[in-house]
């Protein structure tokens, strides 16, 4: 089928039987500039490329005619938005992208840039997006050139006009600076500096009643927001408002995905958490999740979840969380608390993220515990005890451990239960489940001596907490497994908690404990360790032998590096250590008189004193 070759000369029709034809005569007529037959053989090309670009494009490089078109790229000649859309063209085939930039196309695509006319724009910034798309070679030399700076200076300056050339011109532009970026943290970063972010706000807002615009603007702040420079940028500017304002006009689940995933990464900054707040967009997740929580299509579970999600990632900012708080008497505040009572496992497991959260201060702390939430997350829990969903379990679990740090609170909880239904999840073999456990029966326990020894004199949960103890794939677990057994023992002061303690094997933990690299666990065993030697040392003797105890004092004794409150904890220690005949032997065979008389000088006056008694009490029993 011949090829359609517009005009040539004057009002003559031509046809060319064939591509080749045309490539050869394309050859002559560039060199010898001829205007009407150059653009007839231009117009043939672009009609084979719309037939066949594969193949039009592997003849054209084939014949070495790419090298030519970098001088027919003139700002003067009629012809230049023709071999522009042409270069556009065989760029969208990934093997002509190098082609094109050793074609030495890329410096005059650039200079182009500066055109006037309205078609040069659009078919040039055509040509540089598709060289750019996934090609470094193409994104490498377009950097050289310039080229990003033009294009945001255009975009800019075009900014203001609506008219429908104008918004395509701008799209194009868009999606050549996406293309130059896409996954490319550098030059990510170059157009971050250059100040593309406020012209992209500034453009989303004007033209947000243009689809493909829009579309192209959320693209690009969505691989932008990722970049964590960007992020300050973005909250200078009103993006929040202007997302929240296109999120209320969409009814189509596709495009509310494309805000939600320029929402998520911007929601992280928790600058940027209280401007979405302000702008209103937690009553707009709220409605999506009124309206999607009983439907069963897969759209609207995914809307749900993320709308939910968000909602949560809102309230990890200090000050956008105490907004919707209102001291607890927040719409919002008792819309999330009606979700933990739902039957819908995402809502369940956002409300008590959302608990937890909130739950960061002592006073939004007490508010809850008196207005009944802890009922409401034991009863959620208990839905979750057999075969229950690990990430509920693992939510309402860290509701509770942080409702617990507040003093006041503690007893009240042990006395609503929550002890009992926590032990619930003892048998639990996962992980995160089990670490929150530990962590909320460490909060309730502290300074309450009678649930600790209560809990202390529980087998089941000591056996567990000494299993655990050896969990090493889990250091999390292991650490506040640790803890738990320190806690236990320091809080009750009880000889049946340390008798249950030793018979389970729990002592040589708490030793390697006192060897943790942080301060506050080595304090921590230290101390119920002194306790152990105190009230039990006869029980605890051969297990603190075994442990080798004595030589881990010496050497926190006599490292330089061991915090003041662990060299005091440690001499406290020894002391006590001294009603053992075999500990006692230890501790003379290893001359801790040397190492603790050099503690009498030490700069702390508690660490100086207790040297001073210390060395006082060796050497009496020595």
């Amino acid at each position: 089928m011949p090829f359609w070759s517009g005009r040539l000369d004057g009002a003559e029709r031509v046809y060319t039987n064939n591509l080749s034809d045309t490539l050869k005569k394309l050859k002559i007529t560039a060199v010898d500039r001829t205007e009407g037959s150059l653009e007839g053989c231009l117009d043939c090309l672009l009609q084979a490329l719309a037939q066949n670009n594969t193949e039009t494009s592997e003849k054209i490089q084939a014949s070495g005619i790419l090298q030519l078109f970098a001088s027919l790229l003139s700002p003067q000649s009629s012809c230049t938005a023709k071999v522009a859309n042409i270069i556009a063209e065989v760029a969208k085939n990934e093997f002509m992208r190098i082609p094109c930039v050793d074609a030495g196309l890329i410096s005059p695509l650039v200079q182009l840039l500066n055109s006037k006319d309205q078609e040069v724009l659009l078919q040039t910034g055509r040509a540089l997006g598709n060289i750019c798309y996934d090609s470094h070679e193409g994104r490498s030399a377009v950097d050289q050139a310039g080229g990003a700076q033009i294009v945001i200076d255009r975009l800019r300056s075009l900014c203001s006009r609506t008219d429908p050339a104008n918004e395509k011109l701008l799209t194009v532009f868009c999606g050549m600076l996406m293309n130059y970026s896409n996954e490319n943290d550098s030059l990510q970063s170059q157009l971050i500096n250059m100040g593309v972010i406020p012209t992209l706000v500034t453009l989303l807002g004007i033209h947000c009643h243009n689809a493909a615009l829009t579309e192209m603007c959320l693209v690009a702040f969505g691989n932008l927001a990722e970049l964590e420079s960007s992020k300050e940028q973005f909250a200078s500017t009103n993006i929040a408002e202007e997302l929240v304002k296109l999120f209320k006009k969409q009814i189509e689940h596709d495009k509310r995905e494309m805000i939600f995933e320029v929402l998520a990464p911007l929601a992280e900054n928790d600058a940027i958490k209280l401007q979405l707040v302000e702008a209103g967009l937690v009553e707009c997740l709220l409605e999506i999740v009124q309206q999607k929580v009983d439907s069963d299509k897969e759209d609207d579970i995914a809307e749900l979840k993320t709308a939910s999600d968000l909602m949560v990632l809102l309230l990890l900012g200090d000050e956008s969380m105490q907004k919707l708080f209102e001291g607890g008497k927040g719409s919002v505040f008792q819309r999330v608390l009606s979700w933990i009572p739902s039957n819908n496992h995402q809502l369940q497991l956002a409300g008590a993220l959302a608990i937890a959260n909130f739950a960061r201060n002592d006073g939004n702390c007490i508010h809850m515990v008196d207005s009944g939430i802890v009922e409401k997350l034991m009863d959620l829990l208990d839905r979750h005890v057999e075969d229950g969903n690990v990430t509920v379990q693992h939510a309402a679990l860290s509701a509770l451990r942080n409702l617990a740090i507040p003093v006041v609170n503690k007893a009240k909880m042990l006395s609503a239960g929550v002890t009992e239904t926590v032990l619930k999840f003892l048998k639990s073999e996962m992980p995160p489940v089990q670490f929150k456990l530990l962590g909320t029966l460490r909060m309730l326990i502290d300074a309450q001596a009678e649930a600790a020894e209560q809990l202390g004199k529980n087998v089941k949960l000591v056996e567990r907490l000494v299993e655990w103890c050896e969990a090493k794939d889990h250091a999390g677990v292991m650490g506040e497994s640790n803890r738990l057994l320190s806690a236990l023992i320091r809080h009750s002061k009880s000889k049946d908690v340390i008798k249950a303690i030793v018979q389970s094997g729990g002592i040589k933990h708490l030793v390697t404990m006192a060897t943790s690299e942080h301060v506050i666990m080595q304090n921590e065993a230290l101390v119920a360790l002194a306790l152990i030697a105190a009230l039990e040392l006869g029980t605890a003797e051969k297990d603190l032998e075994s442990a080798k105890l004595v030589q881990i004092l010496h050497r926190l004794l006599a490292d330089e590096r061991s915090a003041p409150e662990i060299k005091y904890n440690s001499m406290v220690l020894t002391c006590a250590l001294m009603g053992s005949e075999s500990l006692h032997k230890e501790v003379q065979d290893l001359a801790f008189l040397d190492v603790v008389s050099k503690l009498r000088s030490h700069e702390n006056k508690s660490v100086a004193q207790q040297a001073s008694l210390t060395e006082q009490r060796l050497a009496v029993e020595s």
